[in-house]
């Protein structure tokens, strides 16, 4: 009742203000431009103009006056290259990972220069924050958006800590959906490919009056599995997807307005089984030869993914100057994954788990741009609660029972202003505030006979082995500052230095039993357990210089960014297989590990090479991005309390990633036809700390095509897309519970020596996630 109480009020919050400033504070507003470099929206972006529109600092700006790395993809421009998820952006923008996380369809693995999170359970923050709408997505359950009715999207690299707040130490994604329209419209998207597939998008929107606009769009998202689970005869990697959103935007007079919006998403999807890297240890069950197929034979509970949320809008233009913004929301997710480490159709290490999570959000700014001075003060406050629950089923009927529910609230402060010196030389200055509150709950219950009693199972209770309940208070100042120098409105040159935040808490895995008796009295004191159970933030100091530049008529525009950044108290979230008392189990090791060094530089830009060069009106266009960084730990104690820096990696993190696209244009037929050509590169990556053989990725490239034929009208539309065109395989993500020597990785026997033996399970856990292989469809779009 107290959570819905919380939820009323914060809906509540921009009514209140509406009454507030509505009569008092209407003004008429005034559409300004910055001389001879006309704002335009994503829709009309133009390799000849280079101009788009960004919110990268919460206020409208032309992408190249932003100092801060940002990427931006229009709507228009990701349906050309008929990207289906936010995944598919990462191929092409520098030193950034976007993956589905193992064993799940919908949940996002994110990292930017390095700083991420891959671990999804309730306890553990993302390093890089995804905003829908201006809404922070709390948990990344359900975080891995699909691509519909998209304005655009955001990628801001480097810690936004002053503007986005905690959770944004490595970066931001910011997933922006369409306005609606002031004349009627209809649009449909339909989609035939390889694998079954059929996608379906339909939308409508338009005014109901002078002042009022509703629109809603339906999509349905469905492809076969790209390979089968041989045991349950179930499909694997397939998609099954069904979603919506409604919004209605109201004009209250000249200079007040609401949008009210609402989303929904049910993955329906089956199972995402792994494929196991080596022979089962004991069975002797051999490799697949098709990496698509698995063997797992866990089904509960039933894989399902449940997702939505509720915006509110509010603006209020109280001067010319001078805007009010209320931005209201609520989410929730709830998610069933059966997750068969093992991929073997016996029970071996096979973990069902239940994710819910829930989350009320309420921001207020105040936005001050009198064209000289422009900046905002705002206030931010978030309630949310993650839940986990997960068995890990092992042979002998054992099974581990954990239990994690983490209530977060957070308030926090901030300002953010920018000062034009001249019309070449700016400053800008910001700070964030945030105050932190984290209560866990952990339970470890050990059963045998069966499973837990929490997903049906007749498992008789033998072990205790966690019942903690911790609360940790943490507080951060987090600012920013940048100057800029434009020798000329197509330039920009600017240095940076930003400040990011992510959050500490207390290990959802750890086993308080097994905490240290530092004292030696043969007790497990209180604040021993909370000190083994509970991690520090973790800050990340970022240090940027940049150019941002139009040449040769604007026929040319790029983006080169140098940056080195301070990680301290890195969060290390794992857990490793071991015996208690007789009794095969895992424990959660979460640690600090140390401090790391992250330096690297990014170009990335387009080019209109040609034109009006083949026939009359067309067009041959160059785009690239290369990103490279030097990402090394300075420090890193281990369980043995050694420093190993020198033998550990930064995960998800390849040192090189490049791409370039090719875009002829040419006018046919009362249209344009574009033929579009991407390839794309990434060096090594590792899964892990420690270099896991045979799951580390070594460096791959990927190539994709479009064909596409779109009316001058914007009526009618055609798109052959091509993905991954070689069919490359490479692992995205995976799990490892082999015993591994601590310093080199390598597989090692219990005694040291060269072989393969389970830490967790008997068969052995080596399990591999693969990106997608090749996919071809065809994508015809009507408007009305």
């Amino acid at each position: 009742m107290a959570r819905k109480t919380k939820l009323l009020t914060a809906l509540g919050i921009g009514t209140a203000f509406a009454a507030l400033a509505g009569p008092a504070f209407a003004q008429d507003a005034v559409a300004t431009q910055e001389a001879g470099d006309e704002l335009v929206s994503a829709e009309e972006v133009t390799e000849t103009t280079g101009d788009i529109v960004v919110t990268a600092r919460r206020r409208e700006e032309n992408l190249r006056d932003v100092p801060i790395a940002v990427t931006a993809y229009s709507g228009e421009a990701l349906e050309a290259q008929g990207a289906m998820d936010i995944t598919d952006i990462a191929d092409t923008t520098p030193n950034v990972t976007l993956e589905a996380s193992r064993g799940t369809n919908s949940t996002l693995t994110a990292f930017i220069r390095g700083v991420g999170q891959q671990d999804p359970v309730a306890g553990f923050e993302a390093g890089v924050g995804i905003y829908l709408d201006d809404v922070y997505l709390n948990r990344p359950q359900a975080a891995l958006l699909d691509i519909y009715e998209v304005e655009r999207i955001e990628i801001l690299r480097g810690p936004q800590g002053t503007l986005y707040g905690r959770n944004t130490i490595g970066g931001a994604v910011k997933y922006v959906t369409k306005g609606l329209p002031d004349e009627p419209s209809f649009r449909v998207r339909a989609t035939v490919g390889t694998y079954d597939q059929a996608d379906l998008v339909i939308g409508a929107a338009g005014p109901l009056s002078d002042n009022v606009r509703v629109g809603a769009t339906f999509a349905r998202l469905s492809r076969g599995g790209f390979g089968d689970n041989l045991t349950t005869g179930l499909e694997n990697y397939n998609r099954d997807i069904w979603a919506g959103r409604v919004a209605a935007e109201i004009d209250a007079g000249d200079a007040i307005s609401f949008r009210v919006s609402g989303d929904y998403t049910e993955d329906r999807s089956d199972p995402r089984g792994g494929h196991r890297l080596i022979p089962g240890l004991i069975s002797g069950t051999p490799v697949l030869d098709d990496v698509f197929d698995s063997r797992g034979g866990l089904l509960d509970p039933k894989q399902k993914v449940k997702a939505g949320g509720v915006n509110f809008h509010a603006d209020f233009e109280m001067t010319d100057h001078l805007t009010l913004r209320s931005i209201s929301a609520y989410r929730a997710d709830e998610s069933g994954s059966p997750i068969d480490f093992d991929s073997l159709p016996a029970v071996d290490v096979d973990v069902p788990a239940v994710y819910k999570n829930d989350q009320i959000s309420q921001e207020v700014q105040l936005v001050y741009d009198d064209g000289t001075l422009a900046g905002l003060f705002g206030a931010y406050f978030l309630d949310a609660n993650a839940e986990t629950n997960f068995d890990v089923r092992l042979p002998g009927t054992v099974t581990a029972l954990t239990f994690g529910d983490v209530d977060t609230e957070t308030f926090a402060i901030f300002a953010d202003a920018t000062y034009d010196l001249s019309d070449q030389f700016s400053v800008s200055l910001g700070g964030r505030y945030t105050w932190d509150q984290r209560t866990s709950d952990v339970l470890r219950q050990v059963f045998i006979g069966g499973g837990s009693p929490f997903f049906g199972g007749g498992g008789t209770l033998i072990a205790l082995q966690s019942d903690f309940t911790g609360t940790a208070n943490f507080e951060e100042f987090t600012p920013r500052a940048s100057v800029s120098f434009k020798p000329t409105p197509d330039h920009n040159i600017y240095a940076s230095y930003s400040k990011g935040f992510k959050g500490g808490g207390f290990d959802p895995r750890g086993v308080s039993t097994a905490a240290p008796d530092l004292d030696g009295d043969g007790v497990r004191e209180p604040d021993e357990i909370y000190d083994f159970m509970s991690f520090e933030p973790e800050t990340v100091d970022s240090y940027e210089i940049g150019w941002k530049a139009s040449l040769l008529d604007r026929r040319v525009n790029f983006s080169l960014a140098a940056f080195h950044a301070d990680y301290t108290n890195v969060q290390v979230p794992g857990s490793v297989g071991v015996v208690l008392n007789g009794q095969q189990t895992f424990i959660g090791v979460t640690t600090n590990a140390g401090a790391a060094r992250f330096q690297g530089i990014e170009f990335e830009g387009n080019a209109r090479v040609a034109e009006d060069f083949g026939t009359p009106g067309d067009s041959f266009n160059f785009a690239w991005s290369l990103g490279y960084i030097n990402a090394d730990y300075k420090k890193f104690i281990d369980a043995r309390g050694i420093d190993v820096a020198d033998r550990r990696n930064i995960q998800n993190t390849p040192k090189w990633t490049a791409s370039g696209t090719i875009n002829y244009g040419t006018p046919v037929g009362g249209g344009m036809l574009n033929l579009i050509s991407t390839l794309s590169y990434r060096s090594k990556v590792g899964q892990f700390e420690v270099p896991t053989a045979m799951l580390d990725q070594p460096g791959f490239a990927l190539w994709d095509a479009s064909i596409v034929w779109r009316a001058d009208n914007d009526k009618w539309s055609i798109g052959l897309h091509g993905k991954n065109l070689t069919d490359k395989e490479y692992i995205v993500s995976g799990y490892n519970f082999l015993r591994q020597n601590p310093d080199t990785g390598a597989f090692i026997l219990p005694d040291g020596t060269p072989g393969l033996s389970p830490t967790l399970g008997g068969e052995g856990v080596l399990t591999a996630y693969y990106g997608n292989p090749r996919q071809v469809y065809l994508t015809v779009g009507l408007n009305f």
